[in-house]
């Protein structure tokens, strides 16, 4: 008889091909388990693959009585109790490999449609008959030549970086440390200040902790440049959205291109009202392939740590 794995969410199963050879899956019989239905489920099963979306309590983990591992399926994981998850001594699991190229993807969608005005354009040229063309008219930025301030250069950082390389922006960063790989060497590392005052668009790929909670608020868009632009592919609470409306509102800076929000899926209103708002509902890693290849991650941390007692993607 095989040991069982709930999956909290109704994932693409192509992604779970090689966990159901080694284990029997509960899957939820609609979209996802509730929390009731977790706690329900979750004491007959070693392994819980949850979903970056929905919260792990305290209640849910300490119902868990033969729980050894959780996969999370995002790179986030601050929706999961880890401090009960580490009384409980079950380890925690994230995928960052497979979510790195789409969201560093969709940065660069956010950062083109941003500086050439393309969702603006789009959507004036559809619904106003009398928009009006010429040459020095709706006008928007160059990339080149342009610094791009990151915040957070790990995996999807770096992968922004090289992207934004090759379309002829300067590189500067902020992280815990320098970066000492050669590979690096043209991309300026800089304190946080010196970065908001240096950028023309600053993109943010920091984990959310609390020392990151609000990082950029009413004092630190003061010190950006009023044509700077500043993108959020990482977490919403990152940034401070009431006063990045007032900024975005009073010119502070040019515009702002968010994939995540405080309080998902509720987006502070003044930012919704903004014409320099550019909102898209969290889909930095929303591909088919992206959505497969993070199932298949999250089955590999749990076959590897349960089959041979140690995983690569650990995070407690």
């Amino acid at each position: 008889m095989k040991n069982k794995i709930l999956i909290a969410y109704s994932i693409p199963k192509e992604g779970l091909t090689e966990l159901e050879t080694h284990f029997d899956l509960i899957y939820p019989e609609k979209e996802f388990f509730t929390k009731d239905e977790l706690i329900e489920r979750i004491p007959e099963c070693i392994g819980l693959l949850s979903i970056f979306n929905r919260d792990v309590s305290a209640e849910i983990i300490k119902a868990g009585k033969n729980l050894k591992i959780i996969s999370n399926y995002g790179v986030g994981f601050n929706n999961i109790d880890l401090s009960v998850a580490n009384e409980q001594k079950i380890i925690v699991c994230n995928t960052p490999e497979a979510v790195c190229e789409p969201t560093a993807e969709l940065c660069m969608g956010l950062l083109l449609s941003l500086s050439r005005q393309i969702s603006v354009y789009n959507s004036e040229l559809k619904s106003n008959p009398n928009f009006e063309w010429g040459v020095m008219k709706n006008l928007g930025n160059t990339l080149r030549g342009k610094t791009l301030g990151i915040i957070g250069m790990g995996e999807i950082g770096k992968s922004v970086a090289e992207k934004a390389m090759a379309f002829g922006m300067n590189i500067a960063y902020h992280n815990r440390k320098p970066i000492t790989d050669i590979k690096w060497s043209k991309a300026v590392y800089m304190n946080l200040e010196e970065l908001l005052k240096e950028s023309d668009v600053v993109s943010l790929h920091c984990p959310l902790t609390p020392e990151t909670d609000h990082l950029l608020g009413e004092k630190e868009f003061v010190k950006m440049k009023s044509t700077a632009f500043l993108i959020n592919t990482a977490r919403g609470a990152v940034v401070h959205e009431e006063a990045l409306a007032k900024a975005l509102n009073k010119g502070e800076i040019a515009g702002a291109g968010l994939d995540v929000f405080e309080n998902e899926p509720t987006i502070y209103p003044g930012l919704l009202q903004q014409k320099n708002a550019l909102v898209v509902p969290h889909i930095g890693t929303a591909t088919w392939e992206t959505r497969i290849e993070m199932g298949r991650e999250a089955s590999r941390n749990m076959i590897d740590y349960l089959k041979n007692g140690n995983t690569k993607n650990r995070v407690n």
